[in-house]
This record gives structure tokens, sequence and C-alpha cells, in this order.
């Protein structure tokens, strides 16, 4: 069978900003059109390869890969005329690099990773050292119209085209002129017909092979206005700005037909069209089956690189999987000791386990990688950093021993099958949860023991969302920058292929000007770029944990390119570089680890080496406390979890005051409830049910029994499902999890049922026992969480919560300071008040950089708020602040900190100097003195500096006592209203105290007392919205979940879509709140609020100031409660499981955009 054309120029969306479609659309469209190789020579990039390598192997398309690079030019940056004048650098000659080898391809590595070197944002490569890696490593070079070459022959030198190619050639580069055009205009466009025949014509003259490409970058001619936004963007010009000439639609992937027609129209421009015709479409397909490359051969796929044991353990000669053994029986015997295991079954059944991991891992090579990662966590907790691991490598006695793993895996039932498997080929994934304000740190260590050669990080892409893609096309477009904002905050978080189905479904945008537009019309042109931009890679960053170890070979089996953070990084992701066989470690930085150490810290300064929990070193050992400790039980019974780790939320708290849990193993099931698969399959109402009593446990079958005992009969594991699949199957564990996550596929779904049904049917298994199992499987097996995963993450749950219980100031402050949960500081404070802490205001003699906990004159705990709370303060400006304190007076704090005029001013208005000050005179005094002082100090400044050392002016040592200005003092509405803008924080008195007397007389319920209201009884309630939530649940639907605050505690409501159609603005955009709704109760200690209204808490205010409670009923009675008949979603996206989503939920932290708005809510007390 004839090969076909193969297109040896191809760019697929991995060039960002340049190509518009994915490698798996160009090698379908390849074997659509019978084309037997093709290649893809992304910009500046080979990230593509490997998901390319995979669509190839699947079509039966034999790939090649190359990389379209660009030369460094002494070409200075232009200013744009667009985006206020920014600077951007000119088109540079460009050519493009066939790897056929190994060894090519190590070449084309190094290429690009020395191209990126120094050239972050325009990656371009010097053209010597181009030459040389090119010439050393056997590269091919195909050198078109954006070569030197090109360019030369365009402008009419020959004789520099001729002195370009010499150069090609005299460094041993097999060198190809490429001859393509993309219009037939008879212009001087270097990619006109016309050009394209002087090209071949001075390519026959010199006797240099040609080959023919259409230089792809879409796939249908359609596609070609979306290139031309990406081109807007990446310019940064305007589409009107563009100069380029002739049609732009001709770059796609084109038939054989096509490109042999292309063929022969140049060769009838240069003489013989049949004879030219012919050898230029011989030499491209010669030259592309040349340069095939073979995935196992060339890149080293298939295969496992770990850093050499000469590199992990100096001067050590035995085997990796002797030291391996070794150290596993060294914390055997300490397993045994520690945990009093004297039992002889009980040791043989440990001891079996243990030689059985070891035998595993010894059969899959993986020694070396155990012993690489164990080496990591030690270097961690010698660094004095909290560390832990987490996901299925939990469940490996072998990890545990090794100290890997805090969780015994034998305790807790879990399975090492999960975590590796020798039907499943590769490395396992083993994540490491370390503290997040040290991550950096942590990376810099881990470089520093394995060399940059062996190391580098994970890269990620970010692709196009809705946002994303509104403000590029409106920027191609020309629309004005503060249009273009506005219509793109308008949007939730979405795909931008979603764009026109959220202006017509989601009340808030269908009913606003931009909706309105849109079902016009108006909008059409604008709203086709937006979604042709959906999941296109825009930018690349650094992963935020993925970190590669490997032997010597890493830099010639991937590019690297600096990340913001100045680590290399791999051009792979995270999935990729795991095909490579290479070792990612996921290190990731963990705010609540942070958290718990800075908590331990506080709790040893202020309370010393004797406090509750402390260990022989005089500190707390979170791995040490009692997992039985019933205070801490009894705080997450309670549901009083803010700042806990995992079970803060809403759904968690509603869902442990319905559980409450009463041991470790308790908090495993609850965090592997709070899943998709079991609210999905509906698990969690009959766990509870037969948890608490009010219904007999079901095993569907005798033989689950022991399986799902610990879960009263319900299904809660993704062990649990390998278990009852191995029992009623007889399959091994390792096959029972390949079945498992084969069944995350629809197209495998049924295949499975069949040998499912007939293995059961063979062991004498009732039909309805079966149909009952299955459904329970296909809901759960796939999309449901790991035990081990659970069992990882209930532990530092579980110190939270300890924590929190015996230590909530220390803990608290940690929160506060580190910021690891879903809501927003002014809740968090406002919780450590409920547990008897106090919030200290900010002190300019007293405050440091962070929350820090004092004792007060009560002889309880308080917590200060700390200096980079202050609104636009600098670190440095901290620092000086800090390092000058104490401060006698508002004048030596002016001449001597250093800090700015618009700083001192906040802190003066967020009470910084009251404890200074604030017996003599008000905070609108001491700002009116603050003017005066700024000048005085600068003047002196000035005039010292003219003086000579020995003169001492000496204002700094007089004693300045500030006087009276007569002004009037700000009213308590005026400071708290100035402390929220500046610190995010009420101090003075909660800001819904000031609609206290209105919402009194509205008999608003406050949060606090809804556990005494009547479950279904109609309330209103109001308060700070301090979270919202629209996250995928099973209907499909969109369901907003909004927390408010009032000062007697959180409540949770739930928006349905009826009730969001007419309240989605105000409940989306709006920061203080009066909700109507009805009580729900959730458990013994849970309350929620189905919601079916809602309004501006400040428009309530107004009408109830002017008109009184009769004209608050009014404005609530003149709106609708609910929409009967709402525009229902036209796309939900459902998983194999049946779990339905809306494609407009949200699934990023709940508080984030409102704890950035909470300054601008201060605007809207009265």
């Amino acid at each position: 069978m004839a090969p076909g054309f193969i297109h040896l120029h191809v760019a697929s969306a991995l060039s960002m900003r340049y190509g518009t479609t994915t490698p798996q659309n160009l090698v379908n469209r390849a074997g659509e059109y019978g084309q037997s190789a093709l290649a893809l020579t992304d910009r500046d990039t080979v990230a593509g390869a490997v998901s390319f390598i995979h669509a190839c192997a699947s079509a039966q398309i034999s790939p090649i890969l190359g990389v379209d690079i660009a030369l460094e030019t002494p070409q200075p940056y232009l200013p744009t005329p667009a985006h206020g004048g920014k600077w951007v650098k000119p088109e540079r000659p460009r050519l493009t690099l066939l790897a056929h080898d190994k060894r090519s391809w190590a070449g084309l590595c190094a290429i690009i990773s020395r191209a990126h070197l120094d050239s972050r944002e325009d990656p371009e490569i010097n053209r010597q050292e181009l030459l040389q890696l090119a010439g050393e490593h056997g590269l091919v070079a195909l050198l078109g119209p954006r070569s030197d070459i090109g360019y030369n022959i365009l402008n009419r030198r020959p004789d520099r085209a001729l002195d370009h190619l010499r150069t090609w050639q005299d460094h041993g580069i097999r060198t190809y002129l490429e001859i393509a055009t993309h219009c037939q205009s008879p212009d001087a466009d270097n990619l006109s017909d016309t050009f394209a025949a002087r090209m071949l014509q001075w390519a026959i003259v010199h006797k240099v092979p040609a080959v023919l490409t259409n230089m792809v970058r879409y796939l249908e001619q359609q596609d070609s206005r979306i290139a031309d936004v990406l081109d807007a963007s990446r310019r940064q010009l305007a589409l009107s700005a563009k100069t380029n000439s002739g049609p732009t639609n001709q770059a796609f992937l084109a038939t054989t037909a096509h490109m042999s027609a292309i063929a022969q129209r140049i060769a009838g421009m240069v003489g013989d069209p049949r004879d030219i015709r012919r050898i230029l479409l011989s030499q491209t397909v010669e030259l592309g089956l040349e340069c095939i490359i073979d995935p196992t051969a060339d890149l080293g796929m298939n295969q496992v690189y770990v850093p050499e044991l000469a590199k992990l353990l100096p001067g050590e000669s035995r085997s990796a999987d002797a030291i391996l053994q070794e150290r596993c029986e060294i914390g055997f015997t300490n397993y045994l000791t520690d945990n009093s295991v004297t039992r002889t079954d009980d040791q043989r059944s440990s001891r079996a386990r243990l030689d059985s991991e070891l035998a595993i891992i010894a059969q899959m090579g993986l020694a070396g990688y155990v012993l690489t990662v164990a080496q990591v966590v030690d270097m961690i907790r010698q660094m004095k950093v909290r560390v832990a691991a987490r996901g299925s490598g939990a469940g490996s006695f072998i990890n545990h021993l090794l100290g890997i793993s805090g969780v015994d895996p034998i305790a807790h039932n879990l399975l090492m099958e999960r975590f590796v498997s020798t039907l499943r080929p590769g490395l396992p994934d083993i994540d490491i949860d370390v503290e997040s304000d040290r991550r950096i740190e942590i990376y810099q260590a881990i470089f520093d023991r394995f060399g940059d050669k062996r190391t580098t990080c994970v890269s990620m892409r970010e692709t196009y969302r809705v946002r994303h893609a509104i403000r590029d096309v409106g920027a191609a477009l020309g629309m004005p920058p503060s249009e273009i904002n506005t219509f793109a905050k308008s949007f939730p978080h979405i795909r931008a292929r979603h764009i026109r189905s959220a202006l017509a479904e989601l009340p808030e945008l269908r009913r606003s000007g931009i909706g309105i537009r849109a079902a016009r019309g108006d909008l059409d042109q604008f709203l086709d770029l937006v979604e042709g931009l959906d999941g296109l890679p825009r930018h690349t960053s650094l992963h935020p944990c993925g970190i590669v170890l490997s032997d010597l070979s890493l830099l010639e089996r991937t590019p690297v390119q600096p990340s913001a953070q100045e680590f290399p990084m791999s051009q792979f992701d995270k999935d990729d570089v795991e095909h490579m066989g290479l070792l990612k470690l996921d290190v990731l930085g963990v705010r609540m680890q942070s958290a718990l150490a800075y908590a331990i810290k506080q709790v040893h300064k202020v309370q010393g080496p004797n406090a509750h929990g402390t260990d022989h070193t005089g500190f707390i050992n979170l791995e040490t406390v009692p997992r039985d400790d019933a205070k801490t039980f009894e705080l997450i019974q309670s549901t009083k979890t803010l700042g806990c780790f995992q079970i803060e939320s809403p759904g968690q708290r509603e869902l442990i005051g319905k559980f409450a849990p009463v041991s470790f193993g308790d908090l495993i099931t609850d965090i592997s409830l709070f899943r998709p698969g079991p609210v999905k399959s509906d698990m969690i109402t009959p766990f509870l049910r037969a948890r608490q009593g009010w219904a007999m446990t079901d095993y569907i079958h005798e033989d689950l029994a022991e399986i799902l005992a610990e879960t009263s009969g319900v299904v809660v594991f993704h062990e649990q499902v390998m278990r009852i699949l191995a029992v009623m199957t007889d399959c091994t564990l390792e096959a029972a999890d390949l079945i498992r996550r084969r069944m995350g596929d629809y197209e495998q779904l049924d295949e499975i049922r069949e040998w499912f049904y007939l293995a059961l049917r063979k062991k004498k298994y009732e039909l309805v026992v079966i149909e009952q199992v299955w459904e329970v499987l296909r809901a759960f097996a796939s999309f449901g969480f790991c035990k081990a995963h659970a069992a990882a993450f209930a532990l530092p749950t579980y110190q939270s919560a300890w924590f929190k219980a015996h230590h909530p100031a220390a803990f608290i402050a940690g929160v506060l300071t580190h910021d690891p949960g879903m809501y927003p500081k002014r809740l968090i404070a406002d919780d450590a008040r409920s547990c008897g802490v106090e919030i200290l205001g900010l002190d300019v003699n007293v405050s440091s950089d962070t929350y820090v906990v004092e004792r007060t004159v009560n002889g309880g705990y308080g917590i200060r708020i700390p200096l980079s709370e202050v609104k636009g303060i600098s670190q440095q400006e901290v620092s000086d602040i800090i390092s000058a304190q104490p401060y006698r007076s508002l004048a030596d704090f002016v001449y001597r900190a250093r800090a700015s005029r618009p700083i001192i001013e906040r802190i003066v208005l967020a009470g910084g100097f009251d404890a200074l000050h604030g017996q003599l005179v008000s905070r609108r005094d001491l700002l009116f003195h603050v003017a005066d002082l700024s000048t005085q100090f600068k003047l002196k400044r000035t005039v010292r500096a003219k003086v000579t050392a020995q003169i001492t002016l000496g204002m700094e040592d007089i004693e300045w006592i500030p006087e009276p200005t007569g002004l009037p003092a700000l009213s308590l509405a005026d400071r708290v209203r100035h402390e929220i803008e500046v610190l995010g924080l009420d101090i003075s008195a909660h800001i819904m105290s000031f609609y206290r007397e209105m919402l009194v007389q509205l008999n608003v319920v406050p949060a606090g007392h809804l556990l005494q209201v009547r479950s279904q009884s109609n309330v209103l309630i109001a308060g700070v919205k301090v979270a919202t939530q629209t996250p995928p649940i099973r209907s499909g639907k969109r369901v907003a979940f909004v927390t408010l605050e009032d000062s007697t505690g959180p409540v949770d409501a739930t928006f349905f879509e009826e009730a969001q159609d007419q309240f989605a603005p105000t409940l989306f955009h709006s920061w203080l709140l009066l909700v109507s709704g009805t009580v729900r109760r959730t458990g013994p200690r849970g309350v929620s609020i189905l919601a079916n209204g809602c309004w501006e808490l400040s428009q309530v205010y107004q009408h109830w100031k002017f008109g009184g409670v009769s004209a608050v009923q009014e404005l609530i009675g003149a709106a609708p409660k609910v929409q009967l008949d709402p525009v229902a979603p036209t796309q939900i996206w459902e998983h194999a499981s049946g779990f339905r989503s809306s494609p407009y939920a949200d699934v990023r932290p709940a508080g984030n955009d409102i704890a950035r708005s909470m300054r601008s809510a201060a605007k809207l007390a009265p």
C-alpha cells in the first residue's frame, strides 16, 4: 500500500497561541486520508510528543517528531500600537528540525532546552550553538520560507542564501529546502506560489533536495479565524493591525491529492511539471519514512529510569533489593515492638505481608524507586519539616516501615495491590505532603541532593476557559479594555465552549445586557471565536507538586525550560513523564501542614515545654498523640470544625453531624463517603441508617459480610470493590483493580458486565444477587475513593481537630497565618471568639508579620492581628516596622519606621496606635497629625543629610504628645468600615451589628438560634456571605451552596435552580444578604436553610429606614419566591457511573473570591 503524502511540518495546539487543534485530531485526520506517517513539529516544544505517539499507535500511523525553532537575531523589541504600548519581538527566522533516532532525539531535546534558557517568553537559539548541536546529533533541517535562506531568496540575495546553505552543510547537517505555499497570488509574499517556485528553482540550481509541506497549523480551513486570533494575542496586536498579505486559510492538514495538486502547480512554474512534481513528492515521502521514530528505542518509553544506586547511596556495592530488604527488616523489628505485636499469628501475617510486598517490588524492579522516595522523605524530616504521605502509597507496608507513610496498612486493612501491581506496568505514585511555606526550600534541597542533570520539575498547561478566551478575543477585535474586563468577570469559571448556553441558561447572565445582546445575535462572531479557543493551551507553568528524579539520561529524553520560580521544568506534563518512565514524586505544599507546624511553635512559645501533648523535646509531637482522644471526637461531633482539614465544608459538617465519628476508622469512612461515587449511588443514606440503628445492615450476600462489616454493609472504598470482585469471581486482587479501573470507561462496561455475570453464575449466585451487586459496583467502582488515600487524609484531619480541641488559640493562629481552608479570615476570627479566644487589634508595638498568640489580662489567650494584613503594605515595610519596635509615639514611628504615608494612615485607621494614644486622642486626630509629621520629618531628613555627623538635631528624642484637634471622633460604624477596608476584618464591632434593630423587627433568626427552630419552618436569616460553591451534584443541575455569618455563627443555605432564576444576580454578586427559606434539620447538631429568595441587605435597610417593616415586607413580597420553569441545561456531563454534572459547576475553593472582596463589603454598612 502506498504511504500517501507525509506532512513534515505540522503544529498542534501545543504550539502556544499558534496551533489550533490537538495531536489526536491531526492523527485521526491523517488516518482518514490514508497517510501512513505524520510529523509533529510544534513551535519551541515537543510537549505533545507523548500524546501524539499514543494517538499514532491507535491509528496505526508512524510518528515523526521534530520542532519548529527560532534563530536568535539582534533585532530589538518593538512597541505595539495596542495594549498600552507593550514591547514584543518581531518575527525571527525559523526552521524545522527532525529527529530520526535516539541520538537525534537527544539533540532535539538539547536544542529546545538551550532555546528556552535565556528567552523565556520568546525562545530562540544562537545560530552557532544550533549548528553545532544539530551537527553533533545528526538532525535533519528543513529550511523553508521563514528561514534565513528563504528571506534572502525573497529579498533577491541568492549569494547570501548560498552562504547560509554552505554553513549548514559544512556542519554535516542533512539539509532540505522546504517548499510551501498558502496562496496563489503572484505577489512577493513568502507563502505565495510565485515564491515557492523561486525556492524550488533555487534548490534545483544548487542541487539541494527539496520537500513539500503545507506548514500546517489547523485542521480545517474555517479554523483560520481562530489562528488569526491566536496570532493577534501572541503579537499583542488587534486583528485590524495584521500585516500579512494574501489568504490565510490554507495552513490546514491537506489530503494527498491536494498536496499533489500544489506540487503540480509549483512544478509547472519551474519547468517540466511531471518530473519535478514526482521528485518533489518522492523526496518528501522518502524523508518522512527515514525519520519515523521508534518510541521505545529512540525515546526510551516503556522503560523505568531512577537515580543510579551509586548516586543514591555512594559507596554501596549491594543491589537495591538487598538494601531495601535490610532496611525493611530493621523497620519490621521496630514495628513489632512499637505496636506490641506479640501473638504468633499476627507476627506471621505481618511477616507474610512484608515478604509478599518485597517480592512484588523485586519482580517489578522498583527497589531503587522506593529507596529514592524514602531518602527524600528522610531528608525532609532532617530539615525539621512536617511530611506525610498521601494516596494509594499508604496501602504499602513497606512504605510504612520505611517511614514514608504514617498510616499502618495492616491495622486499617489497606491493600498493596491498589498501590502497585505486576499487571499494571510503570511507576506507582507516592505523594508527599509538606509544609506549603517550605515547599520551594524542599525543592531546592532535592535539586542539591540529586543535581539538575537528574532532576527537573513537571510542567502543566493552562488552557483557555471562558474568561481568558473573552479577554483575548476582545483584545483581538479591538474592544475597549474596560468592556472586556466587565464582560469576562460576569461569567463563572466555566469552559469557553459553554459561553452561549451560559448566556441563555444562567439567570444572572440571561437578563443582563450581555445576555440580551447575545439573544439578538449581536455577538455571534465574538461568541464563535470564544468557543473556538476552548481548551487550547495558552500557557505553560510549573506543576504545583511534581518533581522528576531520573538517571543521567534525563536531559537526553526531555527538554527543560525555566519556570517563574527559576526551577527547570520538563516540557512533559504529569501524565507524559510517567509514560516516559520517569520517577515523578509529588511534593505537595499543604497549608494545613504549615498551620500545624506553626501552631506547635506557638504552643511552645506561649505555654512552654509542659503544655498538653508535648513529648521529651518540649514540643507537641502530633504523630504520637492518642488517636482515640475523647475531647477531639467531641469537637468533631459538635460540627464546630471550621479550619479543620477535610471536615470544614458545609457538606462535611452536615455529614459528621449525622455520622458522629467516634474513632479514627470512622474518620477514614467519613472522608471516603463525601465523594461523588457514594453520593451518586446513594450510599450515604443507607450507611447512616444502618450506623444509627434505624435499619438492619444489608450485606446483599453473606460472602460480602466480612468485606463490608466496617462500613455497615455499604460499599465505601475502592479496596472493598477489589475484594468483592476477588471473592465473587475468584480473580486476583491485582486483576480486580484493573477491572475496577476499566469500569470508568463506558465502552468497556458491557464487556465487563458480561464477564461478571458469567463468573458469578458459574459460582451459583442467584440472579437477583448478581444484579444487586453489579449495580452497586457499576455506580461506584471507578468513581469512589481509595481507602489508603482516605486513611492518609484522616491523619491530618484528626491532628487538626486534636489541636483545635486542646489548643484553639495556637491552632487558629496557624490557620489565620497560613490560610489553609475554604473560608475567609474574618469567619475564622469569629470562630476563634466562639472558642473563647480573643482577637487582639493591630498594635505597632506588638504586632508581628504573622498571627501570634498572647496571654490576655484575664488569663486566657488572644490572637494578635499582624502588620502584614494592612492593605498594600510591602514585606519590606513590615520588616522595617518590626525591626524598629518599640515606638514611643506616632512621631517616633513616622521618623523611624520608614513606612509610606498611605500605609501609616491605614495603620492609624485600623487602630494600630490606639494602645499608644487612644486615651488622649481619636483615630481622626491621629490621622490629622500624620500629614503634619510626615512633612516635618521629610524636611528633617533632608536637613540632616546636609549637616555633619557631629551635629544632632535631636527631634527624634523629644517626647511627642498628640494634641486633640477638636474634630469629632470616628463613629463606631466608621471605625468598623475602615478596619474592614484596611484589614479585611471587623474588630471594633461585627458589621451585622449595625443592622440589628432592623433584623429584630423583621424577626430574622440568628444563626446560633436555628437549632431551636422547628424543622420545615419558614424563616428569614441574614449575614455576611463568607463562601459560595456550585459543585457538581448527581442531578446535573447547578445548585449553589452559600454560607452566611452573623456574629452568632455560620449558617448554610442551599439555592436550587428554581430559586436562582429570580435571585442569581444578588446571590452571586452581593456580600451582605437577607435570605428567606425553610429550616432543614440535618441531624441532632446540624441545620441548614433551603432558600427560596435573597436580597441585598443595604437595599433592604434603605426600605426599612424610610418605610419601616411594611416597606421591607412589600419588597420581599413583590419578588416571586421561585421560577417554576427555569431553562433546562442543554449540556450535562455524564460519567460511566451515571454521575451527572452541570457544565456550570465550579470546583474552586468556596471562599476565595469572597475573601478578596470583603474590603468592598464595608461600603455596604449603614
